[in-house]
């Protein structure tokens, strides 16, 4: 499991998102998820995190129609895995929408992400420097080690 996870996983520069700027945004509250959304940079490959109450609240990948009108039939994927803190990976450079079912939408519960194509690697330095190597080792450890708690606790 754990080769298939670095392989999905790709280079270190890879992003974990927390909708609305917290683990627990995925919800009513006073944070405009538009507002976040707009100040957020999402490349191909990072990752976004829903947290919210499981009894209530539901995440739905929709069409921009279905978005602007609170639609929650018909939707492309329903990213609700049962937990309350489920996370999808951003594949294509593309517009993403995403919604609350059961009315929340129609109180903000929805989120528009514009993702960019990945930034072109950065170009090797000239001299390895081992804390270098070791910070990168350490941040793609530390997200590979993110992913797997949320998979073993979901």
């Amino acid at each position: 499991m754990v080769i298939m996870l670095r392989a999905e996983m790709g280079n270190a520069s890879e992003k974990m998102h927390y909708v609305g700027g917290s683990k627990t945004s995925w919800g009513p509250s006073n944070v405009n998820l538009t507002e976040w959304s707009s100040h957020e940079t999402f490349y191909v490959g990072d990752w976004l995190y829903f947290g919210y109450d499981k009894y209530q609240y539901n995440v739905l990948e929709v069409n921009e129609t279905s978005y602007e009108k609170c639609i929650d039939k018909d939707f492309i994927k329903n990213i609700t895995g049962g937990a309350g803190r489920d996370v999808f990976n951003l594949t294509q450079t593309k517009t993403y929408y995403f919604l609350s079912g059961g009315g929340y939408c129609f109180q903000g519960l929805k989120v528009a992400v514009n993702v960019l194509r990945p930034m072109p690697p950065a170009p090797a330095p000239t001299s390895t420097s081992s804390s270098s190597t070791s910070t990168t080792a350490t941040f793609s450890s530390s997200l590979l080690l993110l992913l797997l708690l949320l998979l073993i606790v979901i």
